[in-house]
């Protein structure tokens, strides 16, 4: 099978591309390596793919908000399947530079879902968020609930992808699927995330910012339980047969949460990576930032049911993990 996946180069892209690399799958990877982290760190993944792949992983750097470039690039590799993972990505870089995710996460995914209609992809999985539940109150946070309050425009973004996407599974039968990440960590993780940021600080002795004076809770996902999460979505496309999927919809459009479901409170993951760096932090406590939640936390009953997820990753197991790729990385 043919599989595109967007975003290659990220984080979660990387991660899912070697799983399909790995079972016989040829993958499409498309990024266009902007510098909102540092490209090095893109280019090292790439390259890991590469060294892993032979000629089952075809890269091409190209920008899918540019509508020309993206279907010059892909249109003759025969796409089965599409992984879109590709996002302008982040909470508080959406409060300076809004622009950035209009381009990437709105017309960028439309052009997705163009592609998907007009090459008749058997299935589409696409990238939401944990941040569309926003100001909701209930805990645990369920596909079910309503998320009409985003607290950033990275979230409003994020909402209004799958508002489109029920569109297009409405008037063209595109079987979709929307996954809601919650806190994705582990090898090869993004630089602006708190983990990485944390564990960076620990190591060369700087203090780490703790922000709402540490009562913040967040649902920790290791990266290969959210990898299983998302090829076991792509191998289950939604069926249309007028039935409810998960999310509410009659089309084959369906939302799952994939999370850890387990609430962690910030000072407990604190402790972990203090063991892994073997030191213990400067901590600088914080007020909340702007489109922050305090809290996130996720209802995988949908998903598990349908599916069968079952994440097995502890964060008492998985931050190790982390801190000594990261380690490794930087050559501590």
């Amino acid at each position: 099978m043919t599989i595109l996946v967007t975003g290659a180069a990220g984080f979660i892209g990387y991660h899912v591309a070697a799983a399909l690399i790995a079972r016989g799958d040829r993958v499409i990877g498309i990024d266009n390596m902007n510098s909102y982290y540092d490209p090095m760190l893109k280019k090292a993944r790439i390259a890991a793919l590469q060294a892993q792949s032979g000629d089952q992983f075809i890269f091409r750097v190209v920008d899918f908000a540019d509508r020309e470039a993206l279907e010059t690039a892909i249109v003759n590799y025969g796409i089965d399947r599409v992984v879109h993972l590709g996002a302008q990505a982040g909470v508080r870089y959406s409060l300076e530079n809004p622009h950035a995710y209009v381009q990437s996460n709105l017309v960028g995914h439309i052009n997705l879902l163009e592609f998907a209609r007009h090459t008749q992809v058997s299935h589409m999985v696409y990238a939401s968020s944990s941040s569309v539940y926003g100001a909701n109150a209930k805990q645990p946070f369920s596909v079910e609930d309503r998320v009409d309050h985003p607290l950033s425009l990275y979230a409003a973004t994020k909402k209004a992808d799958e508002l489109m996407s029920e569109t297009y599974a409405h008037l063209y039968r595109i079987p979709l699927t929307g996954l809601r990440f919650f806190t994705v960590y582990g090898p090869w993780g993004r630089p602006d995330m708190a983990m990485w940021l944390f564990a960076d600080a620990i190591l060369n002795n700087r203090p780490i910012k703790v922000f709402n004076n540490g009562d913040m809770r967040r649902d920790f996902t290791y990266i290969d339980d959210i990898v299983a999460g998302v090829i076991a979505s792509l191998d289950s496309p939604p069926i249309d047969d007028g039935r409810k999927q998960a999310g509410g919809s009659i089309a084959p459009h369906r939302i799952f949460n994939i999370g850890n479901s387990r609430a962690e409170h910030l000072g407990t993951m604190i402790e972990f990576i203090e063991r892994a760096c073997g030191k213990p932090a400067i901590r600088e406590m914080l007020p909340i930032q702007p489109g922050d939640v305090p809290a996130t936390y996720a209802d995988i009953q949908a998903i598990s049911a349908e599916l069968g997820y079952s994440p097995t990753t502890r964060i008492e197991d998985g931050i190790p993990r982390f801190v000594d790729w990261f380690k490794s990385y930087h050559g501590y």
